[in-house]
């Protein structure tokens, strides 16, 4: 097994205990209760728990359960954060496939960088497609986040708001509806209290389609 193999399940433990610690905090999660959400053998979940203690991620004694430390729950937190980003991200995209599955496999080809890049593309949504909260950026990225957070969708825009078209994230079916309009990356739009405004004249567009296209606004 690969080392970053290893590390993936790793990840997925802490996400799971940070998941157990969203609805219980503080209360220690037994290992047998970790393997059957895993679907692993007691056996895997404690030999891992064991590892996590060593390095510092939990807190673990036997027969009781186990907690995240600081350490641990900061890292579960990121990738729960991670997992749901993915998931608004793929809502946004033309995607037909399992959301939550490939959130699963997306999470882990995240680095700061990216976390940092989707989080601004999405307008740093505190929501997941299901409405659970999307966990704060940890202290290494918040304040790039924070200084950059221009970007957002045209459904989110406020009256009167002018932004400038970043990219739109459709079908090329479901795009034609802005082609036929002539909406273009790179041009202004503008938002009005029914539609927007675009190359002077007045549209409509559905708030299905504006959700998709994002924009940075002008500040």
């Amino acid at each position: 097994m690969g080392a970053g193999h290893f590390q993936e399940f790793e990840d997925e433990y802490l996400e799971t205990l940070y998941e157990f610690h969203e609805r219980f905090p503080g209360k220690r999660v037994r290992n047998g209760d970790l393997a059957k959400y895993l679907d692993v053998s007691p056996a895997s979940a404690t030999e891992m728990v064991q590892r996590l203690a060593k390095n510092g991620f939990v807190d673990y004694v036997p027969y009781k359960g186990v907690n995240l430390t600081e350490k641990g729950l900061d890292h579960g937190m990121m990738m729960k954060r991670r997992h749901r980003l993915a998931e608004v991200l793929l809502t946004l995209l033309p995607f037909e496939g399992d959301i939550h599955e490939t959130a699963c496999r997306l999470e882990h080809a995240f680095d700061d960088d990216l976390e940092v890049c989707i989080s601004l593309l999405l307008g740093n949504p505190t929501l997941d497609p299901s409405g659970r909260d999307i966990p704060p950026a940890n202290s290494r990225i918040a304040g790039k986040i924070d200084s950059g957070t221009s970007f957002s969708n045209l459904s989110d825009m406020s009256v009167n708001s002018t932004a400038e078209i970043m990219l739109i994230m459709l079908t090329s079916e479901s795009s034609e509806v802005l082609q036929s309009i002539g909406i273009e990356i790179g041009n202004s739009i503008q938002r009005l209290d029914d539609g927007f405004s675009y190359n002077g004249t007045h549209v409509k567009i559905s708030d299905e389609i504006a959700k998709k296209v994002i924009v940075r606004r002008s500040e």
